[in-house]
């Protein structure tokens, strides 16, 4: 590795590590990019037509399931990541592979795909994790572009033991906790990664988030497999964050917290024919966290189911932030037996009654709510719009909205909370509570523009 190779790498680490994102490791757990590694040039040798495959085993992996199988798996990603012509790195079916904490860097010379047809597990839980290593995170891909992630194998999280960390939400029905360490790792984080494909994997009892996309464009994610105990902490399916141009197709969640989460500096994301749940549903934000900016914009959630979940499509902020989230679709989607099947929470708070109130917030406008059916747990009403006392919510459409009872004929009236929007058609329940038209009066825009 060259000398400005090496000088980025330290200054990757070093930032990172004072930020808390990552933990010192030792560097044979850190794919190291070919020299050099700039943007991927055009290449004028004629490439071949079948690629070259390094399957894992050829550089000393076991893959019986017991074996630290990670320096194999190192070997073949910087092999396969510097050759110039098309390369798959194959992960066999019928063995399983356990590896640690890694980081996987690019820019490879390659549009590499990542065939996963075997299983990859991690270390079963905080005990059997190496000393010195990122408790944040298990499989990262660090600058990757033009990869593809796929295959018909299993990542397995093995998230057990993380669940149950006294800092950990208990299974009581008050949440209480105990103090101690509580880091969990993300089990697939892509980061500062463009033209991503992952299609196809399943994906099981992952420690926290199955994905995570932060700082990320272009990202396509189709026909995946997501699936975790409805009480597993802190397992969100699919989450972005400061990531624009996604994906999500055909794909199968079913976790112990929100199917897709979208965090601030996200747009033009696009979700179709997703079966979400058991869940916490599909949900924008939290947003505004500590008085933070967040802005989202063009969002489309369609064709979908959510089933036996908590909630079904929420857009939460909390209270102090600014920014805007706007010009949202959820369109043709069946609530089956959903609590809180459309919800606005503008006072989100995690530990009710220790969050103050103030008057900034995060604007939401521009929302359409188009042919959202089916079944809602009575427990809550079937709409809850709690927008903001000093920023009240705008431009909320609902058409051909019509949410039944689960159990019963008591429909419970929906909630509203200086909420504006328009009706072009009868709802069931009937949004009596909407405020028609405009505000009065709105916040200065120079505090809430993105």
């Amino acid at each position: 590795m060259g000398l400005s190779s090496f000088t980025f790498f330290f200054l990757f680490f070093g930032f990172y590590t004072h930020f808390g994102l990552v933990n010192p490791q030792p560097f044979d757990h850190v794919s190291i990019a070919p020299s050099p590694a700039p943007q991927p040039a055009v290449s004028t040798r004629i490439q071949s037509a079948t690629p070259r495959v390094c399957d894992v085993r050829s550089f000393g992996c076991v893959g019986d399931g017991v074996t630290d199988d990670t320096q194999g798996f190192k070997m073949a990603w910087d092999s396969a990541c510097s050759n110039d012509e098309p390369t798959v790195l194959l992960v066999p079916k019928h063995y399983t592979f356990m590896i640690q904490s890694t980081i996987f860097t690019g820019s490879c010379r390659n549009s590499l795909v990542f065939q996963i047809e075997g299983t990859i597990m991690a270390p079963d839980g905080p005990r059997m994790w190496p000393k010195g290593m990122s408790m944040r995170q298990w499989l990262v891909f660090y600058r990757v572009n033009g990869m593809s992630l796929q295959g018909g194998g299993v990542i397995d999280g093995r998230g057990e033991k993380w669940w149950d960390l006294p800092c950990k939400p208990h299974k009581g029905p008050n949440g209480t906790t105990l103090p101690g360490p509580c880091d969990s790792p993300v089990s697939i984080r892509f980061f500062m990664s463009t033209n991503v494909t992952v299609k196809g994997l399943k994906l099981k009892n992952s420690p926290q988030f199955n994905f995570r996309f932060d700082g990320c464009h272009g990202v396509h994610i189709e026909s995946v497999n997501i699936k975790a105990p409805s009480l597993s902490p802190n397992t969100d399916g699919i989450h972005i964050e400061n990531t624009n141009d996604v994906t999500i197709y055909n794909t199968l969640v079913a976790t112990g917290d929100d199917c897709v989460s979208i965090g601030a500096g996200s747009y033009n994301v696009d979700i179709k024919n997703i079966t979400c749940g058991p869940s916490h549903g599909i949900s924008i934000g939290s947003l505004g966290m500590r008085n933070t900016r967040a802005c989202v914009s063009n969002i489309t959630v369609m064709d979908s189911v959510i089933k036996h979940s908590d909630n079904g499509v929420r857009i939460k902020t909390w209270q102090g932030g600014f920014g805007s989230v706007s010009n949202v679709r959820f369109i043709n989607i069946h609530m089956d037996n959903v609590r809180n099947p459309v919800m606005i929470d503008q006072y989100y708070c995690q530990s009710k009654g220790m969050c103050p109130n103030q008057t900034s917030a995060v604007r939401i406008s521009n929302i359409i709510y188009e042919r959202i059916w089916g079944t809602y747990d009575v427990r809550s009403p079937a709409m809850h719009l709690g927008c903001s006392d000093s920023v009240p919510c705008t431009n909320l459409t609902f058409s051909e909205v019509e949410l039944m009872p689960s159990q019963g004929l008591n429909i419970v009236s929906p909630f509203c909370w200086n909420a504006y929007g328009f009706l072009p058609t009868l709802t069931i329940p009937p949004v009596f509570c909407l405020l028609e038209g405009d505000p009065a009066s709105l916040p200065n825009t120079d505090t809430v523009q993105c």
